[in-house]
């Protein structure tokens, strides 16, 4: 067999690999209403007390070919914040903590994704909160294999964790106690859900 006929089979056997990996390749939209941004925070250091943003949008750009071509820009209702308490609720939203009537969104824009030694995938970006970018590294999940939707088109879904001092982004509001521990911990944890609609341009 000549070496033109070899390459003609092997781009034939490649050919539809090298398709499937790159059809759902491109922009992927955050699809609202089964997406979430969960948080917990130390309160009288003896418990977590955990809560949701329930309203958050943007981009998911990826190819499962190629996990660090990952990127993202997510961006966050700041008023959406819910604990389950609504005086809670309230005192979180104003300016003793996010103030949400100046600063009404909270903004993750990735810039590098980067493999780790166990094979994970960090995602490297800029947290944007009240007055204050500061660089967050994200631990990805995903994004997962896309299935297609009982009601059109396809989906795929990311999970993503995080952790930051508040007091970085000038969020310092707090209480002293006879203990001489903090009412409120300046740490918080936060676990990222989001369900992702194809790019239309591949459906």
């Amino acid at each position: 067999m000549s070496r033109l006929a070899l390459l003609a089979i092997l781009t034939t056997l490649t050919l539809p690999l090298v398709i499937a990996g790159s059809a759902h390749a491109g922009t992927w939209e955050i699809d609202a209403s089964h997406s979430s941004v969960g948080f917990k925070v130390r309160h009288l250091m003896v418990s977590w007390v955990p809560g949701t943003f329930d309203r958050v949008s943007g981009t998911v750009d990826f190819d499962p070919a190629d996990p660090l071509s990952l990127k993202a820009d997510v961006t966050i209702d700041a008023a959406s914040i819910d604990t389950g308490h609504e005086k809670r609720d309230r005192h979180l939203r104003n300016e003793d903590f996010l103030d949400v009537e100046k600063f009404p969104t909270i903004r993750f824009v990735s810039r590098v994704a980067r493999a780790r030694p166990d094979g994970a995938v960090e995602l490297v970006g800029d947290l944007t909160l009240l007055t204050v970018s500061r660089e967050v590294v994200l631990l990805v999940e995903g994004p997962v294999s896309p299935v297609k939707s009982p009601w059109g088109g396809r989906k795929s879904g990311v999970s993503a964790t995080t952790k930051f001092k508040r007091s970085d982004f000038g969020i310092t509001w707090n209480k002293l106690m006879e203990t001489g521990d903090l009412v409120v911990g300046d740490e918080i944890h936060v676990a990222i859900e989001l369900e992702l609609n194809e790019p239309k341009d591949n459906k």
